[in-house]
């Protein structure tokens, strides 16, 4: 039988640890934006766009959208047919000329080594180094056992939560068999054969976080149910024989066109009528907030190629690759899933 922490709850609500450790970088994305852009001040005398604000900046769209999208929920940006503008808060606490103006206080920011590396990741787009592996990128880390290993057990204490969350509210009384891409640790693919006991599911993983899958899949006692398959999601054809796919915590590593290269591998390995399950964190459709994942889209901006993408953005990059939208459903600590069907 499948472990008993992956059907029970925990009696209090860790959304404010969380938010914590979520929210980390957020702080160092509005001080460069204080401390080098000015940013505040010339946007309430110049209300733009954000290609515009891009120009005018010399920024990256990506970690551009992101903050904005940051913004937007932190109440201090609006926007309105596609033009950003500074609310009343940001004009009296972030611009220069205010006798309110708190962005000197910021300033002493200016030169803090994650402040400085949030102004490298807006001018070049390109992810921070992720703690001390410098310079190898993340997706090359995780190749290295002493790396993938506790990285690895992070997402795998994360998951005990989110896992039978996600399982809880799905309903998959008509699927049989579950391929969980790039299932880190095995911790959704255990959450839902416990759940769902007449499923089978396999972990479609790279080495050696293939290796370590088994491990943590057989401390769940879910190995007679879940499977590990070695492989890479990029490079490989998927496996066949599948009629539902996972990809939890994944798409919000990679920028937008790796994301809709997944989604059609996804397609191709799936026959019609497959269900995929995107099981993530998500930007509202008009990029306002919840302000908990805009804070951490800029963690996922800084250290990796990606952000938390928009429920709108999603709908469309499915659209394209051949998926139908059935529904969005929110799970635990400002997560949620997304359920669609391969037409």
């Amino acid at each position: 039988m499948p472990h008993a922490s992956l059907l029970s709850e925990p009696a209090t609500d860790p959304l404010p640890l969380y938010r914590l450790r979520d929210g980390i970088v957020s702080v160092d994305l509005l001080a460069a934006a204080l401390a080098h852009l000015d940013f505040f001040t010339w946007l309430a005398e110049h209300p733009a766009t954000l290609g515009a604000i891009c120009a005018h900046f010399e920024i990256h769209p990506r970690p551009a959208d992101v903050m904005m999208t940051l913004f937007n929920a932190m109440g201090l940006t609006t926007i309105s047919g596609g033009v950003f503008h500074c609310t009343l808060r940001a004009r009296e606490h972030l611009c220069a000329g205010s006798p309110w103006n708190l962005a000197p206080y910021y300033v002493s920011m200016k030169d803090r080594a994650p402040t400085l590396d949030m102004v490298k990741v807006l001018r070049t787009g390109k992810p921070a180094n992720w703690g001390s592996y410098d310079p190898q990128a993340w997706a090359q880390a995780m190749e290295r056992e002493d790396f993938a290993q506790p990285f690895t057990a992070a997402m795998d204490c994360r998951g005990v939560l989110l896992g039978p969350a996600m399982a809880k509210k799905l309903d998959l009384a008509q699927q049989r068999a579950v391929l969980d891409v790039a299932g880190g640790s095995g911790i959704y693919a255990c959450s839902l054969v416990a759940r769902h006991t007449h499923l089978r599911a396999a972990v479609f993983e790279k080495p050696p976080v293939d290796r370590i899958a088994r491990e943590c899949i057989a401390r769940q006692d879910c190995a007679a149910q879940v499977e590990v398959i070695a492989g890479d999601m990029f490079t490989d054809v998927w496996p066949a024989g599948f009629d539902t796919h996972l990809i939890s915590n994944v798409l919000h590593d990679w920028d937008e066109p790796l994301v809709r290269d997944l989604l059609a591998k996804s397609h191709a390995a799936l026959a019609p009528g497959g269900l995929l399950i995107l099981h993530d964190a998500y930007i509202n459709a008009e990029k306002t907030g919840p302000l908990h994942v805009a804070e951490y889209s800029a963690l996922l901006m800084n250290i990796t190629e990606g952000k938390c993408y928009s429920l709108a953005e999603m709908r469309g990059y499915l659209g394209g690759a051949g998926f139908e939208w059935m529904e969005y459903q929110p799970t635990a600590v400002s997560r949620g899933y997304i359920l669609a069907r391969r037409i």
